[in-house]
């Protein structure tokens, strides 16, 4: 182990579980990235981003069409190759790969193959965030996310967000990755990244592994 302080964190959950939220928070946070005297940009990224089209809330990584599973997997090699590259660096990663297995597996019925992808994260020093809230803790996160929201449609079934998250929970289970589960009901950001930070510690997370 260096010195350096790169954390790897992929944030992986249902919507409403504070993931993006948190993601700006951990990627400013001293114990994960040191002290910081002004602001940068260091990488935040997210597989949600809808690269596949030219509208708002199209598809992309997690939603694609069956057509476009080769430039989906194409995307997500060429993610794991920059890691690769720069793997002496922090990254954090606002819903990835198990975001995609959910939604193709429960929207088009194929639970995508990442064996390999994620042996190669685990040898980068990934480790991965469960964020999940308590189920009757959804509604009122509802009605805090539609005050911001310029898709508010996305959060009217909560019953199939709650639903979601067990079937979620059962993937992230089957990660190879070091993972955390993390009850975010609280909403209590400075909290919960507190949390993150001290479980990458106790696991070795901050720094860069050996080869």
């Amino acid at each position: 182990m260096g010195n350096k302080l790169v954390p790897k964190i992929i944030l992986e959950g249902t919507r409403l579980t504070h993931k993006t939220d948190l993601a700006f928070v951990l990627n400013e946070h001293p114990d994960l990235v040191g002290p910081r005297k002004y602001r940068y940009h260091s990488p935040l990224i997210s597989a949600e981003w809808c690269g596949f089209t030219d509208h708002p809330w199209g598809r992309g990584l997690i939603n694609y069409n069956p057509d476009e599973h080769f430039k989906a997997m194409e995307t997500y090699a060429t993610w794991l190759r920059l890691f690769e590259l720069q793997r002496h660096y922090s990254w954090i990663v606002d819903r990835f790969h198990l975001s995609t297995r959910h939604f193709q597996k429960h929207t088009h019925g194929h639970d995508v193959d990442f064996t390999d992808l994620e042996q190669r994260l685990r040898t980068l020093g990934f480790h991965l965030v469960f964020c999940f809230r308590r189920p009757d803790s959804f509604a009122a996160a509802r009605e805090e996310r539609l005050k911001v929201s310029g898709n508010p449609g996305q959060y009217d079934d909560l019953g199939a967000l709650i639903a979601a998250q067990d079937t979620f929970r059962d993937l992230v289970r089957t990660s190879k990755l070091p993972t955390l589960e993390l009850d975010v009901s609280s909403g209590d950001l400075p909290a919960l990244a507190q949390q993150i930070a001290d479980w990458m510690r106790s696991t070795g997370g901050l720094y860069t592994p050996h080869p």
